[in-house]
C-alpha cells in the first residue's frame, strides 16, 4: 500500500492509504475515484515498482503535472517534495517508496503479462472510438515504445510498460468496488492496427510453423500425451527454435511473451487463455481466427490478439472437445463442450461457417454467486429474494424467463441452491453448468450423437428417465423443445418445486412459448388442455432482462393464478419500475435508472401457507415509494463474475 495526501478543490485535505497499482480517475472502476468535469474516466495511473513510485499520464483531457510541468506518459521515481496535480486536485507521497513501500514481486511471475487493459477495450476500442482516438492512441504507442526502449521502470522489469495505447498496466476492479478496488489480473494488449501488432502476428505465425515442423520431425504421438508433458515437450523444443532465430528477432518484440503465445497456440488454446484467465471477461467470442470480442461489464469490446489462422483456431477447438468425445469436422460442423471450469462452449467450422471458425465461450464464474451478490449488486431487490426464497423452500414451481445472456442460469443455481440438502434433487442439462452443493444430488447431461450419427441422448429422453429415479426435486437446465411436456407431467404428478428455464421476453410470452414447445412434442391435445395443464403446473414466472447498456435485473415476478375465458390469469407481485437513464457526469451515467417495487398483491398460495402456520411477512409485497427507492440509487448493476476468494 501506499499512502498519499489528496487536497480536493476546496482545499479539504484527507489522508488516503491505496494500493501499490492504483487508476485515478472518476469511473466507477476506478481505484481512487475524482469526481470532476476535468478529470477523465481514467486519467492516471500511481504505481510502486523496484526503482521507486511512478505516475503515468493515461491520455486524458489536461493530463497529469508535477512540480508544474505536464508530464510525457511517465514520471518518476517521485519523492515526497514532489506536487502532482491532476485536474483541480493535487497529490502528494507521504513516504518514500524506499522506506514506506516496498514493492513486491508477484507471486506468479507471469502475473504481469496477463493483465488485460480496460482502457485499451473501454476507450481504445470502445463505443466512441474515432479517428482522433486512433490518433491519440498512436501517439501515445509511439511515447510508449520510445520510453519502454529508453529503459523505462517496469520495461526493465518486462511487465510494466508495452509498446501500444492499450500497454499501460491497467488495474481491474472487484465486482463491489465503490471507491476502491482490489486489482485483478491483466495482460499486455496494444493497437490491432499498428505496425508493431502485424510484427509480432507475422513472428508468431512464422516460429508457430518452425515449433509443429519441429514437433514432426521428432515424430512424437501427442495425443497418447498427458497436457503437462505435451506442453513440457513443446516449451522444450520451443527453446530450441528461439535459440535457432534469435538473431532475427526484431528488438521491438518481448522473445519471453512471444514464446509463451506460441506455445500457447501450439499445444493450449491461443490468445483464450488469457481470456479466460481474466476474471472481468463473461464471455469470449471468435468470429474468425484474426477477429475476437469480450464482454465485460455487459459491453461488448474487440480484443487486439489473434490466432495465427484458421487452422489455429480448429486445433484449439479440438483440444476442447476431443476429452469429452466429442469431434468436429465438415461432415458434423456444430459442437457444444464445456471447459474443465464448466465454461459452456459452442463451435462452428467451414462450410457453416463462411468467414472462418467461429468459438463462443460462456464463462463460469469462479466463485459462485449467492442472492447476497444479486442484492449487492442491485440486480433485485431484498423482499424480492426472500419470497423467492420462500416459494423453493414450500415446493413451488418455478420458471426463469429471460433472452440470452439476460442471467437466467446464474439465477437459477442460486434458487436451487435453496432446496433443503435433506432432499434428492436431479439435474438435467444439455451441457452441465450448474453448481449445486448437496449431498443428495445426482447431475445428468444429453449427448449429442457421434461420428456415425447414433448414440444421442436427448434432454426429453433424460427427462422420462428422472422420474424414475424418485427425485424430490426435478432441475432442467433449459426448456427448448418437446421435453417441456414431460416438465410439465413432472410438475403435476407429484414432483413440486421444479425449476427451469426457457427463452422469453415477458412472462406473458413465456407461457405461451410453453404452449409452442408442447405442442412441438406432438401433443394430441387441444390447445385449451394444454393450457389448463400449463395453469395448473406453473406457479410462479421470474422475469430476467439485460438492457442495452449492459444492466441485468429481475424485472418481473409474476405468479400464474389459473384461468378464465380460455386466458390465464396471471398477477405482477414485483416489478422493476424503469425511469430512464442516468445522466452524464452521474457515477453511473448511461446505465438503466429505476426501483423495484412490491404490487400490494398477495400471493394465492400464501393462504395455504399461512394455514400450515408459516410465518409469513407480509409486508414484502409493500409498494415502494418512488422518490424515495430513486433517492437511495435502487438502481441496478450488471452482474459479473465475482474472484475466487476460496475453494
Amino acid at each position: 500500500m501506499m499512502n498519499i495526501e489528496l487536497t480536493r478543490p476546496d482545499g479539504q485535505t484527507s489522508t488516503i492509504a491505496v494500493a501499490d497499482d492504483c487508476i485515478i480517475g472518476k469511473g466507477n472502476e476506478c481505484d481512487l475515484r475524482l469526481n470532476n468535469w476535468r478529470i477523465g474516466r481514467e486519467h492516471a495511473r500511481l504505481f510502486n515498482t523496484p526503482s521507486g513510485v511512478f505516475i503515468e499520464d493515461l491520455g486524458a483531457f489536461g493530463g497529469v503535472q508535477v512540480n508544474d510541468q505536464r508530464i510525457d506518459l511517465q514520471h518518476g521515481p517521485l519523492s515526497v517534495s514532489d506536487r502532482i496535480v491532476i485536474g483541480p486536485f493535487r497529490i502528494k507521497l507521504l513516504a518514500s517508496a524506499q522506506e514506506a513501500m516496498p514493492w513486491q514481486a508477484p507471486a506468479d511471475s507471469m502475473a504481469s503479462t496477463r493483465r488485460l487493459s480496460r482502457r485499451a477495450s473501454d476507450h481504445l476500442h470502445g463505443n466512441q472510438l474515432t479517428p482522433e482516438d486512433l490518433r491519440g492512441a498512436a501517439e501515445y504507442g509511439r511515447r510508449a515504445q520510445d520510453q519502454s526502449l529508453r529503459g523505462m521502470p517496469g520495461a526493465a522489469q518486462g511487465h510494466a510498460v508495452a509498446p501500444a495505447a492499450a500497454s499501460a498496466v491497467a488495474h481491474m476492479p472487484a465486482a463491489h468496488s465503490v471507491e476502491f478496488a482490489t486489482p485483478a489480473p491483466s495482460v499486455r494488449v496494444e493497437p490491432s492496427n499498428s505496425p508493431l501488432k502485424l510484427l509480432e502476428f507475422e513472428w508468431r505465425k512464422r516460429l508457430h510453423g518452425l515449433l509443429i515442423e519441429s514437433m514432426d520431425l521428432r515424430r512424437r504421438d501427442v495425443s497418447s500425451m498427458t497436457d503437462e508433458r505435451l506442453r513440457s515437450e513443446a516449451a522444450s523444443l520451443m527453446d530450441g527454435v528461439m535459440q535457432s532465430v534469435a538473431d532475427e528477432i526484431p528488438s521491438q518484440l518481448n522473445p519471453t511473451l512471444l514464446r509463451k503465445q506460441v506455445i500457447d497456440e501450439a499445444v493450449g488454446l491461443g490468445p483464450l487463455e488469457e481470456l479466460l484467465i481474466d476474471d472481468s471477461i463473461s464471455e469470449i467470442m471468435v468470429n474468425r481466427y484474426d477477429s475476437i470480442y469480450v464482454e465485460r461489464r455487459g459491453q461488448l469490446h474487440p480484443y487486439p490478439l489473434s490466432f495465427t489462422s484458421d487452422k489455429a483456431v480448429i486445433s484449439v477447438i479440438e483440444r476442447i472437445v476431443a476429452p469429452l468425445g466429442r469431434h468436429i469436422d465438415e461432415s458434423s460442423p456444430m459442437v457444444d463442450a464445456r471447459l474443465k471450469d464448466g465454461s459452456r462452449v459452442n463451435a462452428i467450422i467451414p462450410p457453416l461457417a463462411i468467414h472462418g471458425s467461429a468459438i463462443t465461450i460462456r464463462k463460469f464464474p469462479k466463485r459462485k454467486l449467492t442472492g447476497d451478490d444479486l442484492v449487492n449488486l442491485g440486480s433485485i431487490s431484498p423482499e424480492m429474494l426472500r419470497f423467492l426464497k420462500v416459494c423453493v423452500e414450500s415446493r413451488k414451481n418455478i420458471i426463469i424467463s429471460g433472452g440470452t445472456g439476460s442471467g437466467k442460469t446464474s439465477l437459477l443455481n442460486i434458487l436451487s441452491n435453496f432446496i433443503p440438502d435433506s432432499e434428492r434433487v436431479i439435474t438435467v442439462e444439455d451441457a452441465a453448468e450448474l453448481k449445486l452443493h448437496h449431498h443428495h444430488l445426482i447431475s445428468l447431461e444429453a449427448r449429442p450423437p457421434n461420428a456415425e450419427g447414433k448414440g444421442a441422448v436427448a434432454i426429453r429422453d433424460l427427462v422420462k428417465n428422472v422420474l424414475r429415479m424418485r427425485p424430490d426435486r426435478v432441475v432442467i437446465g433449459e426448456c427448448r423443445g418437446a421435453e417441456a411436456l414431460d416438465m410439465l407431467q413432472a410438475m403435476n404428478t407429484g414432483h413440486e418445486g421444479s425449476l427451469t428455464t426457457l427463452h422469453a421476453n415477458t412472462p406473458r410470452d413465456a407461457l405461451a412459448r410453453l404452449e409452442t414447445m408442447i405442442l412441438m412434442a406432438g401433443a394430441d391435445l387441444p390447445l385449451p388442455a394444454i393450457r389448463e395443464q400449463i395453469a395448473s403446473a406453473v406457479d410462479i414466472i421470474v422475469q430476467q432482462t439485460r438492457f442495452a447498456c449492459g444492466t441485468r435485473a429481475i424485472t418481473h415476478i409474476t405468479e400464474i393464478s389459473g384461468m378464465e375465458s380460455g386466458r390465464f390469469q396471471m398477477q405482477d407481485l414485483f416489478l422493476f419500475m424503469q425511469r430512464g437513464y442516468y445522466p452524464e457526469g452521474h457515477p453511473k451515467a448511461g446505465k438503466v435508472r429505476g426501483y423495484f417495487t412490491g404490487c400490494d398483491v398477495i400471493p394465492s398460495f400464501y393462504e395455504d401457507l399461512n394455514a400450515r402456520g408459516g410465518a409469513l411477512d407480509l409486508r414484502l409485497f409493500s409498494p415502494a415509494s418512488e422518490e424515495q427507492a430513486l433517492s437511495q440509487h435502487a438502481a441496478p448493476s450488471y452482474v459479473e463474475p465475482v474472484p475466487e476468494t476460496s475453494t
